[in-house]
């Protein structure tokens, strides 16, 4: 059985792969946190050059939501594999996902409710 810790960091490496392989950039920094059947993962960095670039040319809103719409996309076309990951970490099913970035900070935002708390060890302290 994995400790909480050990879980987050399953999840950072997972999620850190799934953006390196569809959206072509690893994030400059991850931490997920688990807080009973919520598990959230945030991300520092991902907004390509391109999708930074996209955001300063067009009218603000426009740009925002154009990369916010694309991003969400990329999110929902990859959830089934997105559940399955988490699941595989944690031995839970996945109830619901959520999803959200910042064009302004570079900031996104994952959140995963879980049907249940993930089990896990618990660490020793000294």
């Amino acid at each position: 059985m994995k400790t909480q810790g050990e879980i987050e960091a399953a999840v950072c490496e997972g999620i850190t792969h799934f953006e390196q392989e569809y959206m072509g950039i690893g994030p400059k920094a991850i931490h997920a946190h688990l807080f009973g059947d919520l598990l959230l993962v945030r991300l520092h960095g991902v907004l390509t050059a391109a999708e930074q670039q996209l955001v300063k040319s067009l009218p603000a809103d426009k740009g925002r939501d154009l990369l916010k719409q694309v991003r969400t996309h990329m999110f929902e076309t990859a959830r089934p594999l997105m559940e399955t990951m988490i699941e595989q970490i944690t031995g839970v099913a996945t109830l619901s996902f959520h999803h959200d970035v910042s064009t302004t900070t570079g900031e996104e935002v994952v959140l995963f409710t879980l049907v249940k708390s993930p089990l896990f060890r618990e660490v020793k302290k000294r």
